[in-house]
């Protein structure tokens, strides 16, 4: 069965894409769902105006993403916690406080698009941030004692 999704569906495809699928699972999951269409001729047409749309939203957000990530490579932030005279601190410093730190910098970053290793002691260290599939950006977080 031949069907155009309508919603993005994880193993299957993105909205407006064409995908052939056991007559069931079209019939009794897709369809009722809101997730697809039967691919007639109405609805192929429709589905080749949404790619067009969907194309060009994604050069827009494909923009945004670059500049973002520019913008965060030329960041730097400082994130103050407790520690000993060897330079080890107590507990460690997460993705949520780097967020935080972004976050008062006036750049808002999902906590759960960045990862950074365990920090565990004082210094200079590297987060990484995923903000679209292609784009990623580091971000230099130095932890300092207070």
């Amino acid at each position: 069965m031949k069907i155009v999704l309508t919603k993005p569906v994880e193993k299957l495809g993105d909205a407006g894409d064409i995908v052939t699928v056991k007559g069931g699972y079209g019939r009794n999951f897709l369809i009722p769902k809101g997730l697809a269409l039967v691919a007639n001729a109405s609805n192929l047409k429709m589905a080749e105006e949404r790619r067009k749309h969907s194309t060009v939203r994604l050069a827009e957000n494909l923009k945004n993403a670059r500049e973002i990530a520019e913008k965060l490579n030329n960041t730097s932030v400082t994130i103050s916690v407790n520690a000993n005279e060897d330079g080890k601190i107590f507990g460690t410093v997460t993705n949520v406080n780097v967020a935080e730190a972004l976050l008062e910098k006036g750049i808002d970053v999902d906590r759960r698009k960045i990862s950074i290793e365990g920090v565990k002691t004082l210094g200079e260290h590297v987060a990484n941030v995923s903000i679209m599939a292609d784009v990623k950006a580091m971000v230099k977080v130095w932890v300092v004692k207070a």
